[in-house]
C-alpha cells in the first residue's frame, strides 16, 4: 500500500479566478488516482489536525515570527496578496499549517514503512523564503519536513530533490547552511525566480543546481540524473529522500518551456528508487491539469511495481 496524505481542506486555499495554482489541481489528481488500475493499492490518509499537533514549532524553525504573523493576519482580515502572484485567502493560513502537518505525516509514513508515500497538499512551498512567501508558496514545506525528519530516530542526513521546472529558491536558502541536508534542483534557466546557478553549491558543498535550457527533453534530463544527481546523492548517503514533485516541466504546461512528458516522471522515479525506498513525494507545481494528473500517476505507478 502506498500512503496518500490528503484532505479536502486543501481545496479551501482560494487563489481567485484564472490563477494557475487552483484547487482543481488536486481534484484532477485525486480523480486520476481513484480511476487508476492500482487504485486499491493506495492508502488515503488525513493529515494530523492542527489542533492535535501544532506545526508552528516546526515552521518557526525556518520562517520568521513576523512573516508567520503576517500570513495569519492577512487571512483573518479576509485575505490579500503577499505579491502579485501569491494569494492569502481567509482560510489559507490554517490550510498552509495543515499542509505542513501533511508533509510531516508523510515523513512518519515513509520511515514507518520504509517505502514511498505521496503528500497531495497545497499551497506549495519551495519558493517561500525565511521572511516571506512568493511564487504561489506560503510555507517551505520540504525544508520544514527535512528539519522534522532529522529529529526522528536513525535519520542523520536528508536529501531533497526538486524537479519542479522552477528553482526552489526558498528551499535552497533555508537548507544551504545545514550540513545534514543536501539539496538538488533541475530547473529551466532563465526562468522564474532567476536563482539556481550552477555556481551555487551551498556552504558545505550540499547544493547541486542543474539549470536546463528551454526545450529540454528526457534526452537532456537523463544524463543529468545519471552523471550528476546520482553521484551527488550517493556520496551524501541520505537516510531519507524528499522530492519536491513539481510537474510543470511538462511540454503541455503553460508556465514554462521544458518538453517533458508525463511518462518521463516515471523515469525520474526509477532513479530515485535506486537511491533509497524511503522517499516522500510532495506536490509543488504543475498547471496543465491532464498532464499534472498523468504525471503523478506515472510517479506512483513506478513506486507500486
Amino acid at each position: 500500500m502506498l500512503p496518500i496524505v490528503y484532505s479536502d481542506r486543501f481545496l479551501e486555499h482560494l487563489t481567485g479566478p484564472y490563477h494557475p495554482e487552483k484547487p482543481e489541481r488536486l481534484t484532477a489528481i485525486k480523480t486520476a488516482l481513484e480511476q487508476a488500475s492500482w487504485a486499491d493499492q493506495l492508502q488515503w490518509l488525513l493529515p494530523t489536525p492542527i489542533t492535535q499537533r501544532d506545526p508552528l514549532e516546526w515552521i518557526n524553525r525556518v520562517h520568521t515570527a513576523d512573516y508567520i504573523q503576517q500570513v495569519q493576519s492577512l487571512a483573518e482580515s479576509g485575505g490579500s496578496y503577499l505579491d502579485p502572484d501569491t494569494v492569502v485567502s481567509s482560510h489559507s493560513y490554517e490550510v498552509a499549517l495543515l499542509a505542513v502537518n501533511a508533509w510531516m505525516d508523510g515523513v512518519d509514513q515513509v520511515l514507518a514503512q520504509e517505502s514511498p508515500a505521496f503528500v497531495l497538499a497545497r499551497p506549495p512551498g519551495h519558493h517561500a523564503v525565511q521572511e516571506t512567501g512568493m511564487g504561489f508558496c506560503l510555507f517551505s514545506n520540504a525544508a520544514i519536513a527535512a528539519h522534522y525528519a532529522l529529529t526522528r530516530p536513525g535519520i542523520e542526513r536528508v536529501a531533497i530533490l526538486d524537479w519542479d521546472v522552477h528553482h526552489g529558491n526558498g528551499t535552497q536558502a533555508i537548507v544551504e547552511s545545514h550540513a545534514q541536508i543536501a539539496y538538488c534542483s533541475l530547473h529551466q534557466s532563465p526562468c522564474y525566480p532567476g536563482t539556481g546557478t550552477a555556481s551555487e553549491t551551498g556552504l558545505h558543498g550540499n547544493v547541486l543546481n542543474l539549470p536546463m535550457s528551454a526545450g529540454s527533453t528526457l534526452a537532456d534530463y537523463d544524463p543529468q540524473f545519471r552523471d550528476q544527481i546520482m553521484p551527488f546523492f550517493r556520496e551524501f548517503k541520505p537516510d531519507l529522500l524528499l522530492v519536491s514533485a513539481g510537474y510543470d516541466a511538462n511540454a503541455a504546461d503553460p508556465l514554462a518551456g521544458i518538453n517533458l512528458t508525463p511518462q518521463d516522471y516515471g523515469v525520474f522515479t526509477q532513479y530515485c528508487l535506486k537511491l533509497t525506498a524511503k522517499i516522500l513525494f510532495g506536490l509543488e507545481g504543475g498547471y496543465d491539469l491532464p498532464a499534472l494528473a498523468q504525471s503523478v500517476c506515472s510517479t506512483i505507478d513506478v513506486c507500486l511495481k
